[in-house]
């Protein structure tokens, strides 16, 4: 288990800030480490390869991201807000995501990093340069560290509607039609991972890279055995920060799940999701707003079947506020929406998805039938 119990006056529990129903029980998880090697202040970019990046580039222009770079071989994508590209995209045989970029609050952490793990400083592949260091988590992705010498300027954005509400009426003499146009992506918000090594996994992001819990999921009727999900925010003291940058599940397989990018409101998601459905592209899930986070939500398939969130109004903690503890279910995915559909949830059968549980069953790593038909069960409620 990681670090220990952080206890005072000034930590909010999970009861006093309603952000669960239920807290931590004695001696559970705390959900951050004592002393992290260092803090993140945010997830940087997400790397790919993909064999045809003039495909990916339709896609993402329609998705809503803007264009930092584009040579034979790479394909970098910006959000409007200031700050580093959201994704590159590397040309190559197949389809795959290689693993995130985290951002270093200051370039001294680096260094740190750097002596703590046995790895080196070298030069960062970004456009405006900086410097990198590589890692490789528990799970076998490759993780950077990163600190940029450029930043983007921010490009103009969608301006939120303005609304009126019962007798607040902030609008008059004006009517409400949002373009049909895609959605402008703000900037990178989180990703969610795979892995059958979570609680080690768990442990490597509080420890190494100082993130910190802001909701724990367990199967029902195996609390005792410890979380499965851990939904992680950064550190960044008493500045919020998001109510998770990255998200991570016990299950069969090791991969990607998917990623979210921030959109201005509820319209800009509404309309650049019928501006990917009269281009062909698949819904996965939505619209509708999460438990965990709050956010309001889309989910849909790009032409490499990964999949990508659109959301807008999310919930962000300060360092004070302590993990809740939920029970994993379908039904507590989303406060309102459509019920989650077996794509969203992977339930789909595949040769590959047989494969994966075949091998996480006889591997070295925490699954087991018990947690196998815990996680089946989950997806059914």
């Amino acid at each position: 288990m990681s670090g220990t119990r952080i206890h005072g006056a000034d930590v909010k529990t999970a009861h006093q800030d309603l952000h669960s129903e239920q807290g931590a029980l004695r001696g559970e998880h705390p959900g951050r480490s004592r002393n992290p090697v260092v803090k993140v202040a945010d997830l940087a970019w997400l790397e790919f390869e993909k064999p045809d990046l003039d495909r990916a580039e339709v896609f993402a222009r329609d998705f809503g991201f803007g264009i930092v770079a584009r040579t034979e071989r790479q394909l970098w994508l910006r959000g409007t807000f200031a700050g580093s590209p959201c994704m590159v995209i590397r040309r190559g045989r197949t389809s795959r995501f290689i693993g995130p970029a985290f951002r270093a609050a200051e370039r001294a952490d680096l260094d740190r990093l750097a002596r703590a793990t046995g790895s080196d400083v070298r030069d960062a592949d970004v456009p405006g340069g900086g410097k990198a260091v590589d890692l490789l988590d528990p799970s076998g992705f490759p993780v950077r560290v990163v600190h940029c010498g450029v930043r983007l300027s921010a490009l103009p954005g969608q301006r939120p509607l303005l609304l009126n509400f019962g007798t607040d009426h902030r609008r008059t003499n004006a009517v409400q039609r949002p373009p049909r146009e895609p959605s402008r992506i703000q900037r990178l918000g989180h990703l969610v991972l795979e892995t059958r090594v979570f609680a080690q996994a768990l442990d490597w992001y509080l420890d190494t890279l100082g993130m910190i819990v802001s909701d724990f999921q367990f199967l029902d009727g195996q609390r005792e055995r410890g979380p499965v999900m851990a939904f992680m925010r950064c550190d960044l003291g008493s500045v919020p920060a998001d109510h998770h940058t990255l998200a991570m599940h016990l299950g069969p397989g090791t991969g990607y799940v998917h990623s979210a990018y921030q959109v201005t409101d509820l319209d800009s998601i509404a309309a650049g999701g019928e501006y990917l459905k009269e281009r062909g592209y698949q819904r996965s899930w939505g619209i509708g707003r999460h438990i965990q986070g709050s956010q309001l939500f889309d989910y849909w398939r790009d032409p490499d079947r990964f999949m990508l969130e659109h959301f807008a109004d999310g919930d962000l903690f300060s360092c004070d506020v302590e993990p809740g503890w939920a029970p994993l279910s379908t039904s507590g995915l989303a406060q309102w929406g459509p019920p989650a559909t077996r794509d969203f949830l992977g339930a789909s059968p595949s040769p590959q998805r047989v494969r994966d549980v075949i091998e996480a069953l006889r591997g070295d790593n925490d699954m087991d039938p018990a947690r196998l038909f815990g996680l089946l069960k989950a997806a059914r409620s």
